[in-house]
């Protein structure tokens, strides 16, 4: 209840056009100052006219008086500067230290407001505000949607600027890594992630001639080559992995970690490596080409690449299957391109300072389609209009930053809709 006290005096919600202090002046609420998000008063440099005379300074919030003695304001020096106490009961009077009053006021928030609160905080639906924001104006919507896709964007830029300082500074190990591990489709992100960061990328380009050696890096070091099998091709996979994993001092991962259900045979772990194999056998330096490739059927091409002859009839290695092109579909690459090369391309303008960077990321967002999920399907649901792919990054970083959490009064459709029952 504390976090909406905080709410409604950071908008100004409270119900009483016009407040009074508990010792009978009256008070008008100037500004109600800066939210402080770490300890200490609770809003800085606020602005407060009690009777006639205007106080700058800073407010602190409680849902009772005797709130500040509990919390041990009353012998700390940092809360001296309070020049006013903003409470839903006054159940006690206030001091600073040295036992001067410090003035307060008691807010009302009002019951609709409170209602609606404890009703997006409480109610079981997935997301509860679905059922009421129809009526929110479309140009707000949209508003909040380009800050959420920039807030995406810059959650994921943090983690790539995380393996930048591990890697120092190599852009091109950075972007293998995340493109290995989006290579994973989600259900094995995180073993293709564990993969690459086992198998140097440099390992790859010294041997990125012979698609057999680049294919015997990816499945040898994914521990895909361990078994006995009387397979031709995987025999002599099996052999070349043993010299290079001598070569490299590699050591394989478990292929248990690796998983080929629930998914569609053509993402199995077995396709995608040998699609990622094709990829880098096929580019000596496949980050300078994104940075530079501007239109999006372009774009696509550099990554769509068809794995080795084998891999027409087979999905697994003891699974023969009936002769099929296992190039990289139009849907994965575009999966591909909305979580590695988006990013990337917004990273990369960020710690360059170079912006044409991050507008090309949130451009190549806008040409792509917009993607399939349960998240788009809910929001769609509820009127939710979904033109590209910028704006389903949205709706996904608002379902999980904020609806999951339950964050609605960091939402704008939160506050939207509370500031309705003002």
């Amino acid at each position: 209840m504390e976090r909406l006290l905080h709410y409604v005096w950071k908008y100004k919600l409270y119900g009483a056009p016009h407040l009074t202090a508990t010792n009978g002046q009256p008070v008008r609420v100037l500004d109600p100052g800066m939210a402080n998000p770490n300890p200490g008063p609770a809003f800085f440099n606020a602005r407060i006219q009690i009777g006639t005379t205007v106080w700058a300074g800073n407010v602190e919030l409680h849902l009772k008086a005797s709130d500040w003695i509990r919390n041990g304001h009353h012998t700390d020096p940092a809360y001296d500067s309070i020049i006013l106490h903003v409470i839903l009961e006054a159940d006690t009077a206030i001091r600073r230290m040295n036992g001067e009053l410090i003035p307060q006021t008691e807010l009302t928030i009002p019951a609709e407001i409170t209602a609606t609160y404890q009703f997006l905080l409480h109610d079981n639906a997935t997301v509860p505000c679905l059922r009421r924001m129809k009526g929110i104006d479309r140009l707000y919507l949209i508003s909040w949607m380009e800050a959420l896709l920039s807030e995406r964007l810059e959650r994921k830029t943090a983690d790539i600027l995380s393996l930048l300082t591990r890697y120092k500074g190599d852009w091109n190990e950075v972007f293998y890594i995340v493109l290995t591990r989006n290579f994973g489709f989600g259900a094995n992100n995180d073993a293709f992630e564990q993969l690459a960061r086992s198998l140097p990328l440099r390992y790859i380009l010294k041997h990125r001639d012979s698609i057999r050696q680049t294919e015997a890096l990816f499945f040898g070091q994914a521990g895909m080559l361990e078994e006995n099998n009387p397979d031709d091709y995987y025999f002599a996979l099996q052999q070349e992995y043993r010299f290079l994993q001598h070569k490299f001092g590699l050591f394989a991962m478990p292929a248990s970690r690796y998983r080929n259900a629930p998914v569609r045979p053509g993402n199995f772990p077995h396709i995608k490596l040998a699609q990622l194999a094709a990829l880098w056998s096929g580019h000596e330096s496949l980050f300078s080409a994104v940075l530079h490739t501007y239109d999006l059927k372009s774009l696509q091409n550099l990554f769509r690449t068809e794995p080795s002859a084998y891999w027409e009839t087979h999905y697994h290695f003891r699974y023969p299957s009936v002769r099929k092109s296992k190039l990289l579909g139009e849907n994965a690459l575009n999966i591909l391109l909305i979580n590695t090369v988006a990013p990337i391309l917004f990273a990369y303008g960020l710690h360059t300072g170079l912006p044409e960077y991050n507008e090309q990321a949130i451009a190549l967002l806008e040409k792509l389609p917009p993607e399939r999920n349960s998240i788009v399907t809910l929001f769609r649901s509820a009127g939710f209009q979904t033109d590209h792919a910028a704006d389903t990054q949205a709706l996904i970083q608002l379902k999980h930053a904020y609806c999951e959490k339950k964050k609605c009064l960091g939402c704008r459709i939160g506050f939207k809709l509370l500031q309705q029952n003002k």
